[in-house]
């Protein structure tokens, strides 16, 4: 198992070098610390702690502080632990986005946008009553069961809080990885708002191989400009006889006279 925190930026497309398009999910992946290990000798099982985004020690609690100092980094404000990691890391190691690979299969956790009380048409779906006609059932529960047990039996949908629940996303695909900017893109769609944390961890029910996709590039491609050499040629002066003033006037006089 393999996976590395990161946070949800927003959504956009990409093209392929096909002309497909595929609606993807950008997240921010900062270089994660390993701030502990843990073994089955000391534990009783194999871990990492994954800490992310720093936090000012001002805002931070004594414990977590003497934690950070272990693996000599500042306080954190997300902490995650990743059981079975694959590979071998101490104290202070650093995880990058090239943890995983363009066309690998990965699944992402996050936390549900949260939409509060909800009664049973948005949370579950379900049909509304007639609108019209003298109708006056629209948006309420309806039935709440037989008439025997007498009670209302456990799992009956009903009106209550919706959202803000941990969510998985299984099986989405790793479109690109940018060490330069640290983000990834993620196809599909990711759970959770913008700015909130995402963790993205190797495929548990993995049934596709693996295919990477060419995107488009859109880096200008500085060409290169011929200037032309340009040769001065020496031009010779001609003598040209200036006539004198005054035999012009002359002229012009015996002109008018005549």
């Amino acid at each position: 198992m393999k996976g590395i925190l990161g946070r949800k930026v927003g959504m956009t497309e990409v093209f392929t070098k096909d002309g497909k398009a595929i609606p993807v999910t950008v997240i921010e992946v900062e270089p994660n610390i390993v701030t502990q290990v843990k073994t089955v000798e000391t534990d009783g099982y194999n871990a990492i702690q994954l800490g992310v985004c720093d936090k000012k020690e001002k805002n931070a609690t004594k414990a977590s502080i003497g934690h950070a100092k272990k693996a000599n980094t500042n306080p954190k404000r997300f902490l995650k632990e990743i059981r079975n990691f694959e590979g071998t890391y101490s104290l202070g190691d650093t995880i990058k986005a090239d943890i995983f690979e363009v066309g690998e299969i990965v699944d992402v956790t996050g936390t549900s946008k949260g939409k509060g009380t909800q009664g049973v048409i948005k949370r579950y779906g379900q049909h509304s009553g007639p609108d019209t006609h003298g109708s006056r059932y629209h948006r309420r529960v309806g039935s709440l069961g037989t008439m025997r047990p007498m009670r209302v039996i456990p799992g009956k949908k009903l009106p209550g809080h919706m959202g803000d629940a941990t969510v998985t996303i299984q099986n989405l695909e790793i479109v690109d990885v940018n060490l330069e900017d640290n983000y990834i893109l993620v196809s599909g769609n990711v759970p959770g708002p913008k700015k909130s944390l995402v963790l993205i961890k190797a495929a548990v029910k993995n049934s596709r191989k693996k295919d990477a996709v060419e995107l488009i590039s859109y880096e200008e491609v500085k060409e290169e400009t011929v200037v032309d050499e340009v040769v001065e040629t020496p031009v010779e002066e001609t003598a040209v006889e200036a006539t004198p003033a005054v035999e012009t006037e002359t002229k012009a006089e015996e002109g008018t006279q005549e």
